[in-house]
Order: structure tokens, then sequence, then C-alpha cells
């Protein structure tokens, strides 16, 4: 089990995250550019990242690190998972549903996952055998905290679940089992053609678009969606979220039903519904 000692930094690292966050936020006109793989950063996603690898690296001078932005850090067998801020386009947009992620990863497991939505005034943090939890932020509020617990999810035919990123930004082969899954539930958001890949249709905000949360993964944690499949993703996009659906009592695996953070696929989902899912994603017609 992860060091207590490992939740209060990562309370301390999301409060620092939070505030440098909200002082691009507050301006209104925040300048981006757009990367190779064609999504948007900004100066706060850089400051975030090279700001919480220093304070890590203070507390834990030997821990590993890797970032969306600047790469991998070191060598070990623990590991501090960063995106400093997930869902940049609504960030640049002024709409509230973005977070800061933080993860540790130790020998290939995931022992501490944070999502920190300062623009909601929420986060939410799980640690094995420890639940999976929400409350406000920053991390010295008085305001309570409660546990998630999800229930059972029945039948794949009457589930309502999620996929990301749109048609437009996935390959192949990608598009062909988000495709599939979406005609094999009863509801999907965003609610589009899955196989079409036209680049100039409007791109859609993530399933999480004012729902109070802002990751799908969460979505699924705290009950509003029965799944979420997150495709082409980065550890960074899918480490954090694996203690907060698991300790829950909801599942984690990419598509071969392995878990790893590194084939770019994550399929987060309520009990009893994940192999359903997987059968209906990854089963030729």
């Amino acid at each position: 089990m992860t060091d207590p000692a490992d939740l209060e930094l990562a309370h301390r690292l999301a409060d620092q995250a939070d505030a440098i966050a909200r002082r691009y936020f507050s301006t209104g006109t925040i300048e981006s550019r757009i990367k190779s793989d064609g999504s948007p950063v900004t100066d706060a996603d850089r400051e975030i990242e090279i700001v919480l690898r220093s304070l890590i690296r203070q507390k834990y001078p030997d821990d590993a690190f890797i970032g969306e932005e600047f790469g991998a850090h070191g060598h070990g067998r623990r590991r501090w998972i960063i995106d400093a801020i997930d869902g940049t386009a609504s960030f640049l947009a002024g709409e509230p549903e973005w977070s800061t992620l933080i993860a540790v990863e130790e020998d290939g497991r995931i022992t501490l996952g944070m999502a920190s939505a300062p623009a909601l005034g929420r986060r939410w943090w799980a640690r094995p055998d420890s639940g999976s939890w929400t409350g406000p932020c920053p991390s010295n509020s008085a305001a309570p905290a409660y546990r998630l617990a999800l229930t059972e999810g029945g039948s794949a035919q009457n589930a309502a679940i999620g996929i990301w990123p749109p048609p437009s930004r996935l390959n192949h082969q990608e598009r062909v089992v988000a495709a599939r899954l979406a005609r094999g539930v009863s509801q999907v958001r965003p609610l589009l053609d899955w196989t079409a890949a036209d680049p100039t249709v409007p791109a859609p905000r993530k399933p999480s678009a004012g729902s109070s949360t802002c990751h799908g993964a969460l979505l699924v944690a705290t009950g509003q969606l029965d799944a979420f499949l997150l495709l082409g993703a980065g550890p960074w996009d899918i480490a954090p979220l694996i203690p907060i659906v698991q300790e829950a009592g909801g599942t984690f695996s990419d598509l071969t039903g392995q878990y790893r953070t590194d084939t770019g696929a994550a399929l987060f989902a309520r009990p009893g519904l994940h192999q359903q899912l997987l059968d209906i994603a990854v089963t030729a017609n």
C-alpha cells in the first residue's frame, strides 16, 4: 500500500497546480500552441509540470517522473505520473471541466490516483484498500469528503457509455472498436458517427461536459456513466483514474484485458459490465 505521506504530498501538489491553473484561468485570455499530436498546450500546462516535478524531487529524489509535456525523468521502482491539465480545450474555452491528474506507480501497479478540478471546487482520490473519495479543494477545506461506491452494471445492451476522443482523432482500428461498442450499448456520449473520420466536423466536448466532473472515468466512479472507453491515450491520461474507479468498485483494463497503461487504450466500467463490453469491442462482426 502507498505510504500515507504520498497522499499528503499529492494533495500538496494538487493545491499548487490548482493555484497556478486558477491564475491563468482567471485572465480569460489564455494563449496556446498546437502540439505534434494536434492537441493544444498552454504555458499553464508547462509551468504546472515543472513545479510539480521539482516538489516531488525535493521529497523523493530517487523517484522517477513522467509528464505529458516534458516526458520521462529518472528510473526506479516508483514513478510519479502527471497530467498538468487534462481537458485543455475546456480550460481554453473558459469551461470548468478540466483537472490536474496525479498518480504514483510502484512496480508496475498504480498505488495512488488523484484528480483535482479547481474550477469545479472538487477533488477525487484513491489508494488501494483505502477507498475512493471525493471532496472539496483545496485540501485544507473544512467540508467533508465522502466515499464513492458503485452498484452492479447489469447488461451491456442497456448501458450508457462514454467514448473519447472523437472519430477524427482516431486511427482506423480505433474507429472500428469505438463503432462496435457504440452499436452494442443503449446510449453513447458524445452521440457521433464513430465510423466517420471527417476532420472538418466541429470537435465535440468530452462526455464530462456539464456534469460537475472533468473526466469520463470519473463519471464511471461517481455512477453517472456505466463505462468509459479512452483511446489513443498516454499513461498520464489513464493511470491516475485507475484506483479511483477500482476503489469505488469498478474495473479497468486495456482492450486485451490486461492491467497496462502503455497501450493507449483504457476501459473503465461499472462492476459486472467489463467483460461484456470487451467482448463487444474486440470481437469481429
